[in-house]
């Protein structure tokens, strides 16, 4: 088992997707990246909503930990309080929300092939 938390980012104006891009890519991401305890990021931009429907978020960011204690642990470092400023810099100067939420990842049930 591991614990995950998922950071749901709105859309930017048009006119700001290539730098709001550049900025998530170059600066934010690598910033998540070095939290001490991280297991894996991985980021999606999403393109397609569920069933034709327009996407509720504009990205994804999961963050995996291996424990609820670990991610503690990662949130009283100093790379976690850069990355937290680092998201109020983008929600300010893009103008986006962005929503945060964790828990426990549970194993699936495999499907045939």
């Amino acid at each position: 088992m591991s614990y995950k938390i998922f950071a749901y980012w709105s859309a930017p104006k048009p006119e700001d997707v290539d730098a709001f891009e550049e900025y998530y890519a170059s600066t934010h991401v690598p910033r998540a990246a070095a939290v001490p305890n991280l297991v894996s990021i991985t980021t999606t931009r999403t393109a397609d909503g569920f069933e034709g429907n327009e996407p509720e978020h504009y990205r994804v960011a999961e963050m995996e930990f291996e424990s609820p204690e670990a991610m503690a642990e990662s949130a009283g470092s100093e790379a976690w309080a850069t990355m937290r400023a680092c998201s109020g810099d983008i929600i300010e100067r893009f103008g986006v929300t962005l929503t945060v939420e964790a828990g426990e990842r549970e194993a699936g049930t495999p499907t045939a092939s």
